[in-house]
C-alpha cells in the first residue's frame, strides 16, 4: 500500500512539475506616453480650466488584455499578451498630458469629484483591437464630447474611427499600429478643441 502511495505521489509531482515548467511568461505593452515637460508658453491662452474625464468602454477595454476580432461580432483576448494598464486609462493620460503641455489653456486637470472647471472632456471607446481582415488591421473607434459645466450642454463632438494596417501577424506590430492610431486621434482632438475655442473667442470679441 505504501508503495502504491509513493508511486502516486511521484506521478503527481511529475505532472505538477511539467505543468509549472510549461507556464508561459506574460508580455506587457504600453502606449507612447509623452515625456513630462513644462507647458508651452502661449502669450494668449484660453482663459478656461479644462477637465479630462474617464473614458467609458466595455469591460474588455477596462481590463489589461489585448483584444482581437475573429470576424463578424466575435472577439477574444490574448492570454499572455497584455497592456500595462487598461486602454481607457492610458488614452485618458495621453490626452491629459498633451492638452496640458500645449499651453493653450489656463489649466488642464483630470476630472475628480471636487474638481472645479469650465468645460469637461468626456469620451467613449468603442474599438481598440486587432481585426482579422485582409489585410490585418488595428482598429480604433472613439467619440469625444466637450460639455459646458455650467449649462451641462454638449458644445463639441469628435468621432474618430480608423483601421491602421498591420504589416505582419504579430502582437507587437498590432500594438505599434494601435499606438499610431492613438497619436493621430489625440492630435485631431487637440486641433478640434483649438478650433472650437478660437471660434468662441472671436464671437466674444468686441
Amino acid at each position: 500500500m505504501n508503495g502504491k502511495i509513493s508511486i502516486w505521489l511521484a506521478l503527481m509531482s511529475f505532472v505538477f512539475a511539467c505543468g509549472c515548467g510549461a507556464t508561459r511568461p506574460s508580455k506587457y505593452y504600453q502606449l507612447t506616453v509623452p515625456d513630462d515637460q513644462p507647458p508651452a508658453v502661449d502669450p494668449s491662452p484660453y482663459p478656461i480650466t479644462l477637465l479630462v474625464g474617464s473614458l467609458r468602454a466595455s469591460h474588455l477595454y477596462r481590463e489589461d488584455h489585448i483584444v482581437y476580432g475573429l470576424g463578424g461580432e466575435s472577439m477574444g483576448t490574448y492570454e499572455f499578451q497584455r497592456w500595462v494598464e487598461p486602454p481607457t486609462e492610458m488614452i485618458q493620460e495621453i490626452l491629459l498630458r498633451e492638452l496640458r503641455t500645449s499651453g493653450r489653456y489656463k489649466e488642464v486637470d483630470s476630472l475628480r469629484s471636487n474638481s472645479d472647471g469650465d468645460y469637461i472632456l468626456l469620451g467613449r471607446l468603442f474599438d481598440f483591437k486587432e481585426v482579422s481582415a485582409n489585410p490585418l488591421v488595428a482598429r480604433l473607434t472613439i467619440e469625444m464630447d466637450l460639455r459646458n459645466r455650467k449649462t451641462a450642454a454638449t458644445v463639441w463632438t469628435h468621432y474618430y474611427t480608423r483601421d491602421e494596417p498591420v504589416p505582419k501577424k504579430d502582437v507587437s506590430a498590432v500594438v505599434a499600429a494601435l499606438d499610431h492610431n492613438v497619436l493621430l486621434t489625440v492630435a485631431e482632438v487637440k486641433s478640434g478643441l483649438d478650433q472650437f475655442f478660437t471660434a468662441q473667442r472671436l464671437q466674444r470679441a468686441p
